[in-house]
Formats: structure tokens, sequence, C-alpha cells
């Protein structure tokens, strides 16, 4: 029966092809959403190996950050343009999860000395995670969390209101529509800890501010952040 199998597998990539998410070519696996090539030329950052770098830079007299670091530089109609999109939009938490899993194995290294011991992925409205179907940071967060060997905590942080898109902000507006759209639910759960904040796209970094201002409410605890892009400003 195994040739049956095998052969209803490629009747199906037939008809539904796997192609890489970037440029459409076909994929030799569905373990991967990208091709070799489109992955050479994806733009990594060096965030991890700076205590700090153009991520830190954004927080600067906001907060006490310990460490921040992006995957990659997003580049309008680019490659990671792309990659965020499909995630977001088209149903691929597959490619969260993956770049998550990426970037901890590389994260493992640079923090070995001072590893985080939980995750806190930003979350949605329960209005906005209905529309879209999942949250696209939790997706990022638990590739993360295997990488890592450290647990997710989606409980720890609410989106308590429902904030219009921030695309054509600036970051004053940004920061208004966010400044009092998260709530901390839980602060002994933190108390005395070190926690990585996730997301999908830094950009002036209101999102994240305002969730990491609710974080730093709980006793003794310590902030870093990832994402999986930096966009410029």
């Amino acid at each position: 029966m195994q040739w049956l199998s095998e052969g209803l597998r490629a009747c199906w990539r037939i008809f539904y092809p796997h192609l890489c998410v970037v440029c459409t070519k076909p994929l030799p696996s569905l373990d991967v959403f990208c091709c070799l090539t489109c992955q050479a030329h994806l733009p990594h950052t060096d965030h991890h190996q700076f205590m700090e770098n153009a991520f830190t830079e954004r927080f600067w007299g906001r907060l006490p950050l310990e460490r921040g670091m992006a995957m990659f530089h997003f580049v309008k109609q680019g490659r990671v343009q792309q990659l965020i999109h499909h995630l977001k939009y088209e149903g691929r938490r597959d490619i969260g999860y993956g770049l998550g899993r990426s970037y901890g194995n590389v994260l493992k290294e640079a923090l070995a000395n001072d590893l985080p011991s939980l995750i806190i992925p930003v979350p949605l409205h329960p209005k906005k995670k209905h529309q879209r179907g999942y949250n696209q940071a939790v997706a990022f967060a638990r590739g993360l969390s295997e990488a890592l060997d450290i647990s997710v905590n989606e409980e720890v942080l609410a989106r308590t209101v429902y904030a219009t898109s921030q695309t054509s902000m600036g970051r004053l507006e940004r920061f208004q529509n966010v400044s009092r759209a998260f709530t901390l639910k839980n602060s002994a759960t933190i108390a005395g800890k070190h926690v990585l904040l996730v997301d999908d796209v830094l950009t002036t970094g209101a999102t994240l501010e305002s969730c990491a201002l609710q974080l730093l409410q709980a006793p003794d605890v310590r902030v870093s952040m990832a994402t999986i892009a930096i966009a410029q400003v």
C-alpha cells in the first residue's frame, strides 16, 4: 500500500504544488517554506552579537531593556515582507514556527550566559485573533521555545483594547493607539524572572514598549525582546 500512498502524494503535488512563499518556485519537501536561493538572500541582522544595536536604540530613554534583537531587516517589497505577509494573512503558522526554531538555535549560543526563563508573545485582541484565527507572535514564540527549551506563557499579558491599524501612523500616534491596550494579568508569574517578549515586526516600538511597561510592573522582572524583523523608521 506504500506505493499507493506515494502515488496519491505525487498526484496531489501536480495539482497543488508546494511552492516557495517568496519566489513561488517548487520546493522539494513539505518541511520547508522557502527555497535555498531565497534563504541565502534573506537580510539577517547581527543584533544577537551585540548588547547595543539598532534594535535597542529604539528604546533608549524609554525603558530598561536587557537585550533586543531581530532576526531580519524588513524591506518593503522584499523577501521578509513576503514571509510575514504569508504568516499573518495566509494562514501559514508554520512560517512563524520555522523562523522561531531557526532563530532560537542562534540565540541559544548568544544568550547562553543569561538565557530568559519565560517567553511571552505580544497578545492580540480576542476580536483580531478570531478574525485571523491565530496569533502570529505565538507561532514565532513556539518555535523559539522548542529551540531554547523555554516555555511560552500566553496568560501573562492581555490585550483589552481593540486598536485600529497602525500601518500609516507615526511613532507618537502608534504609542497613543496602544498606550492603554495591554494589561498585566498575573505579576506573580514573572516576578524575579528574565522574560523574552516576542512579536513579528519592530517598527517604532510602540506596541513592544506598551507591553514591556506592563511587564516591568512585576517586582524584579527583567525584559528582553526578539522579533522576526526590524523595519526602518
